[in-house]
């Protein structure tokens, strides 16, 4: 994300989308009740002439809207934020409705009485250099995916089998190809077309050595590192992101420091100590100045949105903020996310054990 102008003094911020994740950040950063403004297509009704011969027409148009409605739709990478008119041109009625679809490419500006800290964190951090380009094979003999991390989670590249050589019913079958030559080449093509910064090859038992030392391209194989996973399922992908061995790795990718932060909250959970959950839990300890740090996830963001109730969770956010906690918003794309979706979607960790 490229940041264009910025006007704290009036709050406006302008914005220009690069790519897909950038999307996903906005999503968290446009609030209701925001300004949104920026060139757009509208239908235009043609004046002159009567009623029954008047048409309309899509024309690009400068409008500001204040948001309402903010969808971010994931599997399409979508952003639309939808509200009403507060100024365009003189033939588009203010008051009327009206949605950006924001894409790559896209300028818009956004204005609020108020930045909160969190979200020009979260600007910032879209819009400085992008961190690792790192892309996940969790593989056995036979079998492998091939992921690339995404801020907001991970995206399946491809999904390969193979075959290889073993007894069937006492029979010997032959291998038909070479499964581990057919992978390397994969990963080199994906390599070559996004030049990772890392790839991290996952197996159970010794699978991953074998294929690695299978791999003859120096340049490629300085980018490898080895990791272990139970399974070749995508479920294996998130237990990759926990090991040691990838924490170097991994450190400056936002999608690990969220599953920290998560995993956190489980362990403070599981003694029992520094922790609460739940929307009023989690209130009462923001009231009380005991959080320290607020995890929501966006799904539960979203949720609250389209119940028509995100006052109650901003206040809480800036609350936090106030009293010097550091607000989180965790992506529900990676288990981390689900996992914090499965205690409500809102807890904190807490700077000392509340009385109740």
């Amino acid at each position: 994300m490229k940041i264009m102008h910025k006007d704290m003094r009036h709050g406006e911020i302008k914005l220009k989308v690069e790519n897909s994740d950038d999307l996903w950040y906005l999503s968290q950063i446009v609030d209701p009740g925001d300004k949104v403004e920026g060139k757009t297509l509208r239908k235009i009704k043609s004046t002159g002439g009567d009623l029954e011969t008047q048409s309309s027409e899509r024309r690009p148009v400068f409008i500001s809207i204040e948001a309402e409605k903010i969808e971010f739709q994931r599997n399409s990478n979508a952003l639309r934020i939808g509200g009403k008119i507060t100024n365009g041109p003189d033939d588009v009625p203010r008051g009327s409705y009206h949605t950006f679809n924001v894409d790559a490419d896209t300028v818009i500006a956004i204005i609020k009485q108020q930045w909160p800290k969190y979200q020009l964190d979260r600007l910032i951090e879209a819009s400085e250099d992008k961190p690792q380009k790192i892309m996940i094979c969790v593989l056995d003999r036979e079998e492998a995916i091939l992921a690339a991390m995404k801020k907001y989670g991970y995206e399946i590249l491809a999904e390969l089998s193979g075959s290889v050589e073993k007894k069937v019913n006492g029979q010997l079958q032959k291998a038909s190809g070479d499964f581990y030559s057919d992978l390397i080449k994969a990963i080199s093509e994906y390599d070559l077309r996004n030049n990772y910064n890392s790839i991290i090859i996952a197996s159970p038992a010794f699978w991953k050595d074998e294929l690695i030392k299978s791999i003859k391209d120096e340049k490629l194989k300085k980018k490898v590192y080895a990791a272990t996973c139970s399974s070749v399922s995508r479920n294996a992908i998130d237990e990759v992101l926990k090991r040691d061995e990838v924490k170097q790795v991994l450190k400056l990718d936002r999608m690990a420091k969220e599953t920290a932060a998560v995993e956190e909250l489980l362990v403070e959970i599981s003694k029992q100590a520094l922790s609460v959950y739940g929307l009023k839990e989690t209130e009462n300890a923001i009231e009380s100045g005991a959080a320290r740090t607020l995890l929501l996830s966006d799904s539960f963001i979203q949720k609250i949105r389209e119940d028509g109730a995100y006052r109650r969770i901003e206040k809480l956010m800036k609350q936090a903020e106030a009293m010097q906690g550091n607000v989180m918003i965790i992506s529900s794309e990676h288990e981390a996310g689900r996992k914090l979706d499965g205690l409500g979607g809102i807890g904190a960790v807490l700077r000392y054990r509340m009385n109740y």
